[in-house]
């Protein structure tokens, strides 16, 4: 892992180094655990913040089950959605229409996709696997 993203988790509050031997921060064992729950939170989608504030003060972590549970609700609408999109992509490179536009499942796509668009979605990140923030 990167200098710069240590001292990122270190300076949001979410690790904390022990101290320095020379110019290099010092790590407790603990640090391994919460830099595991960071990369599974983010692979989960948590906002760091949402991560923040799992992490006691003095003990473990303190997850909410209610949160996770809602987050998993939304990974299932995602994943629903992402099944339908490939489907879709699947079916219009088969398609035996003469043009794309004028196949029905091609067009059901695309209503879709503005429809996401007037909502104010980004066509980029609709589907964007969440990655690490620093």
């Amino acid at each position: 892992m990167s200098a710069s993203r240590l001292r990122f988790y270190e300076e949001k509050g979410l690790i904390e180094s022990l101290g320095r031997r020379g110019l290099r921060r010092l790590f407790g064992a603990d640090v391994l655990d919460r830099l595991s729950l960071i990369a599974l939170g983010q692979m989960a989608g948590f906002s760091l913040d949402e991560i923040g504030g799992m992490f006691g003060r003095n003990e473990g972590p303190q997850v909410d089950r209610a949160l996770l549970e809602a987050k998993a609700d939304e990974l299932d609408q995602m994943i629903r959605q992402l099944e339908a999109l490939r489907h879709g992509l699947r079916h219009a490179a088969a398609c035996p229409a003469p043009s794309h536009m004028e196949c029905p499942s091609f067009r059901r796509l695309m209503k879709s996709a503005r429809a996401n668009l007037e909502r104010g979605g980004s066509p980029r990140n609709r589907f964007r696997r969440a990655s690490p923030q620093y």
